[in-house]
């Protein structure tokens, strides 16, 4: 049998930590019931499909290494993933964009008027607690 390592994520190149992102939120998804396809291409935008078992749900998730808008996700309903200290959130980017919106003055950089995205690694208090309903938890039985 061979032996058995953690590894160290900040030794992992960027197609590595996407794939290792990937297999974190699926599996934390699995709590919740839904079935995760990557995808090879990001059809629609969309780096993985995540469907439900019980119900005829279908997300398309945006894995991103931090919170993210970007303009071309704009009604497209995409939902964007992200981790930000030790936990996960899935929220769709319309709403995200709608909080970023209220909690923040994101939407009046120049990132995101210029380049149409903004992203940080840095949520403050009043947006991160509004995305408390968004934080993911895995599901004990």
């Amino acid at each position: 049998m061979p032996v058995l390592e953690h590894i160290s994520y900040n030794d992992l190149n960027a197609r590595q930590k996407e794939q290792f992102n990937f297999q974190k939120l699926a599996s934390l998804l699995a709590s919740y019931g839904f079935n995760c396809i990557k995808l090879a291409d990001d059809w629609q935008d969309a780096d993985f499909l995540a469907y439900h078992i019980s119900k005829n749900t279908t997300l398309k998730i945006q894995l991103k290494s931090r919170i993210t808008i970007q303009r071309k996700y704009v009604d497209k309903e995409i939902w964007i993933a992200f981790p930000h200290k030790g936990s996960w959130y899935l929220i769709e980017h319309d709403q995200l964009e709608a909080k970023v919106g209220k909690h923040t003055s994101w939407l009046k950089s120049g990132s995101w008027l210029v380049a149409g995205r903004f992203s940080s690694v840095s949520i403050n208090p009043k947006l991160l607690h509004s995305l408390a309903e968004n934080k993911l938890f895995e599901v004990q039985e």
